[in-house]
């Protein structure tokens, strides 16, 4: 936990910050002083978001945009100049998912998560990165990541194809960017619950998750909010192209203990015929 004050002459943008893991992290930025621009393009969400963050006393506001539009991302970030200042710190958290058989998911489906996921994030950071150029001052972009952008899995292809392209844009975007002091890096974060979860999580048997893992327990989303705050702030100055796993090692996890293994099919949803 970095102490408050730490981002107090800060402007953050969180994609997706009204809900879930992206308002932890909002949350958590708001604690240590930055002002905190909430995107998305749910009311009801953005408002969440900057009520988690005025909750521990930190100033936001909540910002319409679709992260597919590079139009509104263009003015979404002049309206968060015009409230705060030049942004400096970006986390783009945004997604979209659904569980699908690879061979279920129409090309509209499987754009409908990649545009979200790996275009919205290098449309995000090409604007911050513009913007930070021209002032000729550096700055900070965590992207959200996951395990299965390495290990693939069931239920995923589409989700699994974007975020392994967010690991790799990670890399180059530190590489490109790193001259004009823009340090770029990602987190992939386990199973953390929270009251945002979705249905599509499935957890049938929720009090068996914890005894899954090899920390015994899931993740707490303000461990994620502590993660992102120390790579976007100077304490990780010399920190870039890393893509840093949160999940107590079970990504690593290989037993002849482990669960069987379920096609996917025996899980989703049956089709309709």
């Amino acid at each position: 936990m970095l102490p408050e004050g730490t981002f107090a002459n800060d402007v953050v943008i969180v994609t997706g910050g009204g809900s879930g893991i992206g308002k932890g992290i909002a949350t958590e930025f708001g604690r240590c002083g930055a002002a905190v621009v909430i995107l998305g393009r749910d009311p009801g969400r953005r408002q969440h978001g900057i009520e988690a963050v005025e909750a521990v006393g930190g100033r936001a506001i909540g910002v319409s945009c679709d992260v597919r539009d590079a139009a509104q991302i263009k003015a979404a970030f002049d309206e968060a100049e015009a409230a705060f200042g030049p942004v400096t710190v970006l986390v783009n958290n945004a997604a979209g998912n659904f569980p699908a058989a690879a061979e279920d998911i129409s090309a509209n489906g499987f754009r409908a998560v990649t545009s979200i996921v790996l275009d919205g994030t290098f449309l995000m950071s090409t604007e911050f990165a513009r913007r930070r150029i021209a002032d000729e001052r550096g700055g900070a972009i965590l992207n959200i990541a996951a395990t299965y952008a390495w290990t693939g899995g069931p239920g995923t292809a589409h989700s699994a194809a974007a975020k392994a392209g967010v690991v790799n844009l990670t890399q180059s975007l530190a590489v490109e960017w790193g001259p004009h002091d823009i340090r770029v890096n990602a987190i992939a974060p386990g199973l953390y619950k929270h009251g945002d979860m979705g249905d599509h999580m499935r957890l049938d048997e929720p009090e068996s998750v914890e005894g899954h893992q090899p920390a015994l327990r899931t993740g707490q989303v303000h461990e994620l909010g502590w993660a992102a705050t120390y790579l976007c702030s100077d304490y990780a100055a010399f920190c870039s192209g890393h893509t840093f796993v949160l999940d107590g090692a079970n990504w690593l996890r290989r037993s002849l203990r482990m669960p069987k293994f379920e096609p996917v099919r025996s899980w989703l949803p049956e089709r309709a015929s």
